[in-house]
C-alpha cells in the first residue's frame, strides 16, 4: 500500500480538517501563505474573505492558488494534502449562500463576535463576504505516514 490517499479518504480527510492554508502570489510572483477556514461541497474546496483584503486584490491579478491541509505532529503521523488551483469568485447568489451557511454551521462556535472586536476590524469585517470556489487544475498530493507501519508479524 501506497502513502498516497485515494480520492475518498483524500476528500474525507480535507472535509474534516478546520484549518488550511492558501498560497497567492503578490504582483512580483513571491508566494504568500495565510492560514484559512474553508468548507467543502461536492469534492470543492470553498473560502470566504471580505472583498477589501489583499487576497481578493492578488487572485484578482493571478488567479493560481495551492491550498493545504496537514495534521500530525509526529513524522508517523503526518498526514496532508495539496491542492493546485485556481481561486475564481462566486458570482450564483444561490450557491453562495449556501456556502455561506456551510460556514454558519462549520465555524459559528470559533467565531468571536463581532462586538468583542476592536473598531478596526468590525470595519473590516462589514458587508457581504466575497466567496471563492478553489478549481483544482492538478492532482491532488497527498500522503499519510501512517501507513508506512511495519506489518505485524
Amino acid at each position: 500500500m501506497g502513502i498516497q490517499l485515494d480520492d475518498d479518504d483524500l476528500w474525507d480527510f480535507i472535509s474534516s480538517g478546520h484549518e488550511g492554508a492558501m498560497t497567492t502570489l503578490r504582483n512580483d510572483g513571491w508566494p504568500v501563505t495565510l492560514p484559512v477556514w474553508y468548507v467543502v461541497r461536492d469534492r470543492t474546496v470553498y473560502l470566504r474573505t471580505q472583498p477589501t483584503t489583499k487576497k481578493v486584490a492578488r487572485i484578482a491579478h493571478d488567479p493560481r492558488s495551492s491550498f493545504l491541509v496537514s495534521s500530525g505532529e509526529r513524522w508517523a503521523e503526518l498526514k496532508a494534502a495539496v491542492l493546485t488551483c485556481r481561486a475564481v469568485a462566486v458570482e450564483d447568489e444561490a450557491l453562495r449562500a449556501e456556502v455561506l451557511g456551510l460556514f454558519d454551521d462549520k465555524y459559528d462556535a470559533f467565531r468571536t463576535p463581532k462586538s468583542d472586536m476592536p473598531t478596526s476590524s468590525q470595519k473590516k469585517y462589514r458587508g457581504e463576504p466575497v466567496v471563492l470556489r478553489l478549481e483544482m487544475v492538478d492532482a491532488a498530493l497527498s500522503w499519510d505516514n501512517n501507513r508506512l507501519r511495519k506489518p505485524a508479524r
